[in-house]
């Protein structure tokens, strides 16, 4: 139980801080921005450079690794909208975000310090491997779904994914590490730098957030979100993943953990994006966000870490 609050408590006290903050008024809505859109442009692709360049990559692609995380994401995903449009009256384009809320997990913000603190140096490459098609799979999928009938925004998609700064940074570490490159001296010390500030300035920034947003949608239906996203994706993960297709042991634990994470601020954005759908999103992303403290120490149990 020991080495589970060690890997837990780290995490959400920083998030708690930051919410804390916020609810005293010692932090805003402005500061929480600012520092967000610092984890998300520099220190997190500081994070990726650092680790991609000295990662050892598996000599085939991991398909059985992507097919078990992105299953559970599909399943997910047509279970919230339906339930959302059967149960909850949602319109179809409300349906897309509370899909995208159930499928989508909060990568940065939670999911990176939180797995590198259970598996350390060797989650860092699966990780990080699947940072890099999670965001353009779930993104395209929630854009092709909700244009639906009127057709994809293909240039926009193509220039978010383009200008994404994890992708680039991630990019940009393989290229370096298959020409040998590796930074020395004063620059090594601005990456290590940058890289050290991605974690805990990420769980201050997740706090500031949920304080923000808070929950404004009807508790049955974020609920059933939140359930989906905590338990059902990180379970269909692990059948798969552990059962199914063949993978290390370490790969699979982090597609379980990444799968058990809370629904991601992208929802939430994507949602403001098309005007639909925000009181869903940052209902989900808060009450999962603040359940995941438990359903986190379930699914460490389950994969023996820290027992």
């Amino acid at each position: 139980m020991s080495d589970l609050l060690s890997i837990v408590l780290p995490v959400f006290t920083l998030i708690a801080l930051g919410y804390g903050a916020a609810q005293l008024g010692l932090l805003d809505k402005r500061a929480g921005d600012g520092l967000a859109e610092f984890v998300f442009t520099i220190a997190t692709p500081a994070l990726v450079l650092r680790t991609m360049m000295g990662a050892v990559l598996p000599d085939n692609q991991p398909w059985g690794y992507w097919a078990a995380y992105f299953l559970g994401v599909a399943v997910v995903w047509a279970i919230a909208m339906l339930i959302s449009r059967i149960a909850f009256g949602a319109s179809y384009p409300e349906s897309v975000v509370a899909g995208f809320a159930a499928g989508q997990a909060n990568t940065v913000l939670v999911g990176i310090p939180l797995i590198l603190k259970a598996y350390g140096e060797a989650g860092a490459v699966p990780l990080f491997l699947l940072i890099a098609v999670h965001l353009p799979v779930t993104m395209t999928s929630a854009t092709l779904l909700f244009e639906g009938r009127k057709g994809p925004h293909w240039t926009f998609i193509a220039r978010r994914l383009a200008l994404h700064p994890i992708l680039l940074a991630l990019f940009a570490g393989l290229l370096a590490r298959s020409m040998g490159l590796s930074p020395g001296g004063p620059l090594k010390r601005v990456l290590d730098g940058l890289a050290g500030a991605a974690v805990p300035c990420a769980l201050v920034a997740m706090g500031l957030a949920l304080q923000h947003h808070g929950v404004k949608a009807g508790l049955a239906q974020t609920s059933m979100i939140t359930f989906l996203k905590l338990l059902v994706h990180p379970a269909i993960v692990y059948v798969l993943a552990y059962h199914v297709f063949s993978m290390p042991p370490v790969w699979a634990g982090v597609a379980v953990l990444f799968a058990a994470m809370p629904s991601g601020i992208n929802a939430y954005l994507f949602a403001a994006r098309y005007r639909t759908g925000e009181a869903i999103a940052s209902s989900a992303i808060a009450v999962s966000t603040a359940l995941a403290l438990v359903s986190t120490f379930f699914w460490l149990w389950v994969l023996g870490i820290g027992t």
